[in-house]
């Protein structure tokens, strides 16, 4: 079933026992701890947040992004709210990366738009997306072959599935399992969805990337 939840301080969802295992944390009036052992995903919702790790620290405003492959911590200040999806055992890249744009880069379903904001390492690894869906759409009806997690950064909307419809509202993350029948739908607002695949089938491989490709061997 489709599940939306509000954003509350610490682990807001275990998905351990999923095949990519994770874990789904918030933040929104104390410091959050992130442990070693994982890859976290971070979304900066609202207001400021500092992420410290391994000695440095770096200052994010709402609608900055992060990818941390170790033990960090988010001090916010009082205002500022997030999530952080952790995937467990897996090591990615570092990054930080925003604010968010009004539009994706990218062309997808029914005139919605898509930017991949952090692009798999590898071949089949993680992604974080932000999907836009203009003002007055009625998304087609589609599955994805793994779980989708995420939130809502702006806007308003709904989602709907066979089990009902759900509303959609800024600050509002959401899971969708493995090959759920869903569809996002919006009225007068567009919304604009952060959302993290826990893999994927794009992405650079050892004997094709753009270091390699773009190597002429004189012989």
């Amino acid at each position: 079933m489709f599940q939306p939840f509000p954003i509350q301080h610490g682990l807001l969802l275990d998905l351990s026992d999923d095949p990519f295992p994770t874990q789904v944390f918030g933040w929104n009036d104390s410091i959050l701890k992130l442990p070693l052992g994982a890859t976290h995903y971070g979304m900066v919702t609202t207001g400021d947040a500092c992420l410290t790790s391994q000695g440095a620290s770096y200052m994010l405003r709402a609608g900055m992004f992060f990818v941390v492959p170790s033990n960090a911590e988010i001090i916010p200040d009082e205002s500022s709210q997030g999530l952080v999806i952790s995937r467990l055992n897996y090591q990615g890249l570092w990054q930080l990366g925003g604010t968010i744009e009004d539009t994706g880069r990218l062309r997808y379903i029914d005139g919605c738009s898509d930017t991949l904001l952090v692009c798999p390492p590898l071949l089949g690894e993680p992604c974080l997306n932000h999907l836009h869906i203009p003002p007055h759409t009625d998304q087609s009806a589609h599955t994805h072959p793994s779980t989708r997690l995420g939130v809502i950064l702006r806007g308003r909307g709904e989602c709907h599935t066979p089990e009902g419809v759900f509303s959609l509202e800024s600050g509002l993350a959401w899971h969708i399992p493995t090959g759920l029948l869903h569809s996002f739908h919006t009225q007068d607002e567009s919304l604009d969805v952060i959302a993290w695949h826990p893999d994927s089938d794009f992405g650079p491989t050892h004997e094709n990337h753009p270091m390699i490709n773009r190597t002429f061997l004189q012989r």
